[in-house]
């Protein structure tokens, strides 16, 4: 599953894909048109909030390989 948010109710499956025999570059195709449609945007929202209000900076997931 590829979730595009940690906070996303759903994700997209990728194993028909994995399984079906698409190629590298298919695979890539299809994680990169998730990603540019999804409309989760937590992360940029708070950043842009904690940016205007000069809240210290928290610990981010990708910071500790979440």
């Amino acid at each position: 599953m590829l979730y595009t948010c940690l906070f996303a109710g759903h994700g997209t499956s990728l194993r028909d894909t994995l399984r079906g025999g698409s190629s590298d570059e298919q695979l890539l195709e299809l994680i990169r048109a998730v990603w540019l449609a999804r409309a989760d945007r937590y992360s940029e929202q708070r950043a842009s909030l904690r940016r205007a209000s000069h809240e210290e900076r928290k610990v981010e997931m990708f910071y500790i390989g979440g």
